[in-house]
């Protein structure tokens, strides 16, 4: 981090060019701070917010008197622009326990389901646990969250998590509660989204905003470790952006590759899942769910407000050491009755889709297992 970086401390992170092919403005990075620069307009610095300041620090607008200088580095040592506010069928295999609000920890075989048959037929990649409460399953998530954090820590100095939106960000909320606030090293989390709504960062809908007020304004992440998208451009440009960041940050050695494909391998993704079985913002039957070149793409006719997305794809997804997916409520038993049971749709669902080279893991309310 650049404390108080001076201009000749930033360096050329990306430039947008007008529709004639001229530069109409340049974005510079230094350490925690954005420098934007508008061609023949005006000049902003940025701080970046952190986790125990506003949402967004202050402009300062600077009086253009001379020209600036355009200062530039090799691509080997960019620095990610990151906080840029300023910035198939049923799976055959797997296991189910109930697991009660007051025994948490202790798993039982009392609850009688359809799927509960197929418990013998455990794997290591894949697990279901059911809660008797959304509290119950928040508490254990909280746990799973913390023991991965605390094992790619020792593995390799570093935890990369990937998030998405709705009501995900709730269930983390233990993680914010003794005993995680002050034994996870937040220091080495490295946080991004799977998707985003291509709206500012104080819109009620952006994703970002959910994840600053439910969970990142009350935990100690750098604000240079927590990878925004950015907003400033259009849906296309803002997929562009983030897939170039994370492919810096894969050269960085931030994020680990996967061994068989290369793609990007982030150490958990934790998931939500919508009423309809769509994930981040691959939706039932969209041509998105068979993009297999692009890391990150975009959205533009969204078949949920509002229309303009960007999103990881599934090669993304799939490359993922460890994916849970959190789901709760009677209104999303559907699609987990199709993913997990025998529930039949007409189409294969996104989230049937979701099949990581490592673990995957469902944590279910028992609302949302309620026809298993």
């Amino acid at each position: 981090m650049v404390e108080n970086p001076k201009l000749n401390d930033y360096f050329l992170a990306h430039q947008a060019k007008s529709s004639d092919g001229h530069v109409k403005s340049f974005r510079f990075n230094a350490g925690g701070s954005t420098l934007s620069v508008e061609v023949n307009k005006r000049v902003h610095i940025v701080a970046m917010a952190s986790s125990s300041q506003t949402l967004f620090a202050p402009l300062r607008t600077l009086k253009r008197t001379s020209p600036i200088p355009l200062p530039s580095r090799s691509p080997s040592s960019w620095i990610p622009v990151t906080n840029r506010s300023i910035l198939s069928s049923a799976p055959p295999n797997h296991s189910i326990s109930a697991i009660g609000a007051t025994h948490c920890s202790k798993r039982f075989s009392c609850l009688k389901t359809k799927a509960s048959t197929s418990a013998n037929m455990a794997t290591e990649k894949k697990k279901v646990q059911v809660f008797d409460s959304e509290e119950a399953l928040s508490v254990s998530l909280a746990k799973y969250t913390a023991d991965l954090s605390e094992k790619f820590i020792k593995q390799k100095g570093s935890f990369t998590v990937v998030v998405s939106g709705g009501s995900l960000i709730k269930s983390l909320r233990k993680l914010v509660e003794a005993p995680y606030i002050d034994s996870i090293d937040w220091a080495k989390w490295h946080m991004f989204w799977v998707d985003e709504r291509v709206v500012p960062k104080d819109h009620p809908d952006s994703n970002y905003l959910l994840a600053f007020d439910g969970f990142l304004s009350k935990v100690p992440i750098p604000p240079g470790n927590v990878y925004a998208i950015n907003d400033a451009l259009s849906a296309e440009g803002a997929a562009e952006d983030y897939e170039t960041c994370i492919k810096h940050l894969v050269h960085n050695g931030i994020i680990a590759t996967s061994e068989t494909t290369g793609i990007p391998k982030f150490d958990v993704m934790l998931l939500g899942m919508g009423p309809d079985g769509h994930v981040a913002s691959l939706f039932p039957g969209h041509p998105l769910l068979e993009e297999k070149n692009k890391w990150v793409t975009f959205i533009k006719e969204s078949p949920k407000p509002p229309p303009e997305r960007i999103t990881f794809t599934f090669p993304v997804i799939n490359a993922s050491a460890n994916i849970a997916l959190v789901v709760a409520g009677a209104g999303k038993a559907h699609p987990v009755h199709v993913s997990l049971g025998n529930g039949q749709h007409s189409e294969v669902l996104p989230v049937q889709m979701v099949s990581p080279e490592g673990d995957l893991t469902w944590f279910l309310d028992k609302d949302a297992a309620s026809k298993l």
